[in-house]
């Protein structure tokens, strides 16, 4: 089994959001995005994928389809394919989103076989920090 802290693996820089891999098949990933204040992840959409915003820590301005709202700790908010979707920090604090993609857009074949991983299980010196 394979477990991941996303209080361990959160990561903040000053010049733009982070995007922390936590698992990835090829049916989905799962990341952490960690926004300063100030930072945003700017609209955009994707041709075949849903996401899901999860806010674990702060509070943030999300924009799915037209509309904004802002979301709080344990809110969440789901962008279907097509549809645009950003999130934006403008509050005082750090803001903290778990991310699911589904299905993988980085992906163009699929192995259906493959069980998930962690991002960076092909670095064992990554593996062994988490372990």
């Amino acid at each position: 089994m394979q477990v991941q802290s996303t209080h361990e693996l959160r990561r903040f820089k000053p010049e733009k959001m982070q995007k922390v891999g936590i698992f990835e098949t090829d049916r989905f990933f799962c990341d952490v995005y960690c926004l300063e204040p100030g930072q945003a992840q700017p609209l955009h959409s994707h041709p075949t994928s849903d996401k899901v915003y999860c806010v674990l820590d702060g509070e943030g301005r999300f924009h799915v389809g037209g509309e904004e709202r802002l979301l709080t700790l344990g809110q969440l908010v789901v962008a279907a394919p097509t549809v645009e979707h950003g999130v934006f920090n403008d509050g005082p604090g750090r803001l903290v989103v778990l991310v699911f993609m589904s299905p993988n857009p980085n992906v163009s074949e699929p192995k259906h076989a493959r069980k998930a991983e962690p991002v960076g299980a092909d670095r064992p010196e990554v593996l062994k920090k988490f372990s």
